[in-house]
């Protein structure tokens, strides 16, 4: 991976992709900041999964990444668009139940347009900052169906946030065609793998993680077609 000096800004939830692109941003970029999004998501305790990690990278308190160098400091914000909880009805914030809308023919944890959201925002903040370049966990390979974490949405999404802020922005999506196991190999390789331990998956917001939901099962088919054990602590063994 060649190495840039030029900032970055990751969209960073605290999840198992998201940190996997955390690192993969700092091992490709100069000055790192990262931004989470509070919607009153179900799955609330990611927020301070969130912080847990960027507090642990800048200290390297349990971070045994050999190539991190010692004066990277990751600047962490935290937005909140709560207001997403009064016009949106989802089981990932609302206490209803998770399984597949036949309707839509997407799990009932989609929340509409919540990626072009977050990216959008992200972008207006990275104009401020003078930063080019967006990182997201998205993934198109091996995900729940949500339209918004697609390819071909991303790429459109780049084209206007560029020419409404006429301003060079690119999005960035290390995950979009790897599977699940793909990304943990990816993780190992950069050694940042025992972070993990510390992000979260679960739909229901567990702690320990559920282990049953649809994200708990992505996950943990994951590690196990990646032959490695997940770090995590699950409520089923």
């Amino acid at each position: 991976m060649k190495k840039t000096t030029a900032p970055a800004l990751v969209v960073f939830s605290g999840g198992q992709d998201s940190t996997t692109c955390l690192i993969w941003a700092l091992k490709k970029f100069g000055t790192i900041s990262a931004i989470t999004f509070n919607y009153k998501q179900r799955h609330q305790v990611e927020i301070e999964c969130a912080k847990k990690i960027i507090e642990l990278i800048n200290s390297r308190k349990n971070v045994n990444i050999d190539w991190l160098e010692e004066e990277i400091h990751i600047d962490h914000i935290v937005v909140d668009i709560s207001f997403l909880s009064d016009i949106l009805e989802t089981a990932m914030i609302q206490e209803t139940e998770i399984k597949h809308d036949d309707e839509t023919n997407l799990p009932t944890t989609f929340v509409p347009g919540r990626n072009i959201l977050f990216l959008t925002i992200a972008a207006a903040i990275a104009y401020q900052k003078k930063i080019n370049h967006l990182v997201a966990g998205v993934c198109e390979t091996d995900y729940s169906g949500y339209p918004d974490c697609r390819d071909a949405t991303m790429k459109s999404l780049q084209e206007t946030l560029q020419l409404g802020l006429d301003y060079e922005v690119e999005i960035h999506t290390p995950l979009m065609w790897k599977s699940k196991a793909d990304t943990i190999k990816l993780m190992k390789e950069m050694g940042g793998f025992e972070l993990y331990k510390y992000t979260h998956t679960c739909y229901k917001g567990d702690r320990p993680a559920c282990g049953e939901c649809f994200a708990c099962e992505l996950r943990l088919n994951g590690f196990k077609e990646a032959g490695l054990k997940d770090p995590l602590e699950y409520k089923i063994k």
